[in-house]
């Protein structure tokens, strides 16, 4: 499901799930952590990763798998391998990201934005949340009212929004990132861990509390959830009724 290809001390992960979008699964968000530690372990200075196609990453799987025991810890330890990886991780961000797909770009220390890119977290669409690390850490990187958009109105932010707020670092392509991973790749490689755990220090790492615990569990353990999906099946809008 992904593919690795290594250019001196940059290695490029590439999502290739294309006939899905590249949407996650737990394979995938397996194969995408245990990528992560293998650069690291081959002393590789910057990674890449991107998506085959027009998408980056449509986001979880809502075939199912996105519902099964043990996806959503997959996913977290995927993300938190990116956040914790020592050395610089960039996002060749080439189409849309959404919901799991904007999740990984933010793990992600440098965001490398196609003029087709956008980013969007429909959970409210779908009857469930994301985590307060997905919330603090894109309204760290967006601004708190551009977030507030994401996640309350459920609207998306395109490459130009994105770059002229600070979500995206540039505007280019695949060989844009990777050209910009080779020149990164030539700085001292303890600067550039310490910086990088000093830019994590932003408060995505403090526990949540009880009441955001138990938000969290209400939400994904609803009727709204169970309405969701099978509105999506019978390709009709979802009635929520809160409960």
């Amino acid at each position: 499901m992904i593919g690795i290809s290594r250019d001196g001390d940059v290695v490029t992960v590439e999502l290739q799930r294309e006939e899905r979008r590249n949407a996650l699964n737990t394979q995938l968000c397996v194969e995408i952590r245990e990528a992560v530690e293998k650069a690291v372990a081959d002393d590789a200075r910057v990674m890449v990763i991107t998506g085959r196609g027009t998408s980056f990453c449509a986001g979880a799987d809502l075939s199912g798998d996105v519902y099964a025991e043990g996806f959503t810890d997959s996913l977290a330890e995927m993300l938190r391998t990116i956040v914790e990886a020592p050395i610089p991780v960039i996002a060749a961000v080439n189409g849309p990201a959404i919901g799991a797909g904007t999740q990984l770009t933010l793990a992600a220390d440098l965001r490398v934005v196609a003029p087709t890119g956008r980013f969007a977290v429909p959970a409210a669409r779908l009857g469930i949340s994301v985590d307060r690390w997905t919330v603090r850490r894109l309204a760290s990187l967006l601004g708190g009212g551009p977030a507030r958009s994401v996640f309350l109105a459920a609207e998306p932010v395109h490459a130009e929004e994105a770059l002229a707020r600070g979500l995206a670092n540039r505007i280019g392509d695949l060989a844009d990132a990777q050209a910009w991973a080779r020149e990164i790749a030539k700085l001292a490689p303890l600067s550039l861990h310490a910086m990088k755990l000093f830019l994590n220090d932003d408060g995505t790492r403090d526990e949540a509390t009880p009441e955001q615990t138990a938000a969290l569990a209400a939400a994904w353990l609803s009727e709204d959830v169970q309405e969701a999906r099978l509105a999506r099946a019978e390709r009709r809008d979802p009635i929520f009724r809160g409960r």
